[in-house]
């Protein structure tokens, strides 16, 4: 397993924001304890960012003219941004040589449309990666367990047929999409304090999708947001949950790169570990 990761992506804050440079500094410290190996990520450039978006929210970002509460303006965000996709692309490339890889890098993407900035999310890393090695490793599924829906994935990659789009998210919660299946982008809307048993059958229903797909690469958005003890969800999953959810994928047997996205427990350092080790056991 191979972790992109740069020290740079925690140099960036507001205070009170949950989306907090500790999280992914406990992360990467508790992952070193436990002998993970590191590599730094490369930005990426303009135009992988455009394969995703249009220019307006590239120049936006850019500039920082641009206001949203929850997704500020903050100085240097652009270059942020651009190394946090970069480390995804990186991810994406190197697991088409054999090897699972994760990205552990802030700001997330999945919430950013081909349009808008949101959610926490300036550039949708996810697809920006898929999009970038999509010559290469031909259909793609997207699977997103974060507790949000990504409506930002879904609003790039609806109606493209080499594409297939799985969620499960809690539903109601921010940012109140993802209520039902559309076209390839399919959606599994869970209720709050859904067990982990229940979640962990929906989503072996969701693996089915992706099995008659028979896609030739796996991209993954890991959120932890969808653990018992996060601030700002209502799921009940445990840290080990992770872990079967880790082996789930693996047995799909595809090369897989995955990405950081939410989780806002001081116990994310351990939730990451666990899905690793299950990605590992697959």
């Amino acid at each position: 397993m191979k972790i992109f990761f740069s020290g740079k992506c925690l140099e960036y804050s507001q205070p009170g924001h949950p989306e907090s440079p500790e999280r992914v500094r406990a992360a990467y410290h508790y992952l070193k304890e436990k002998g993970f190996e590191f590599i730094q990520p490369a930005p990426c450039e303009d135009k992988d960012i455009l394969l995703a978006h249009n220019p307006g929210l590239l120049e936006e970002v850019k500039s920082g003219q641009f206001f949203d509460m929850d997704t500020p303006a903050l100085p240097g965000i652009f270059e942020h941004a651009r190394l946090s996709a970069g480390s995804a692309v990186n991810a994406a490339t190197q697991c088409l040589k054999g090897e699972k890889t994760f990205s552990l890098m802030r700001p997330p993407g999945h919430h950013a449309t081909r349009n808008s900035l949101g959610g926490f999310c300036y550039f949708n890393n996810v697809a920006i990666a898929s999009l970038k090695v999509k010559e290469h490793a031909g259909k793609i599924a997207i699977i997103d367990f974060d507790c949000h829906h990504g409506n930002g994935t879904e609003d790039i990659f609806l109606g493209r047929k080499d594409f297939l789009y799985l969620s499960l998210h809690q539903s109601p919660l921010y940012p109140g999409t993802g209520l039902k299946t559309r076209d390839n982008c399919i959606n599994y809307p869970v209720s709050p304090n859904t067990s982990t048993g229940e979640y962990l059958s929906i989503l072996s229903e969701g693996l089915e999708h992706i099995e008659q797909f028979r896609p030739d690469l796996l991209a993954i958005s890991a959120g932890f947001d969808s653990y018992i003890l996060d601030p700002i969800t209502s799921l009940s999953l445990e840290k080990d949950t992770y872990r079967e959810i880790g082996r789930m994928l693996s047995q799909l047997k595809r090369p897989l790169f995955a990405l950081l996205e939410g989780g806002y427990s001081k116990d994310i350092p351990e939730c990451i570990y666990q899905f690793l080790k299950g990605l590992e056991e697959g």
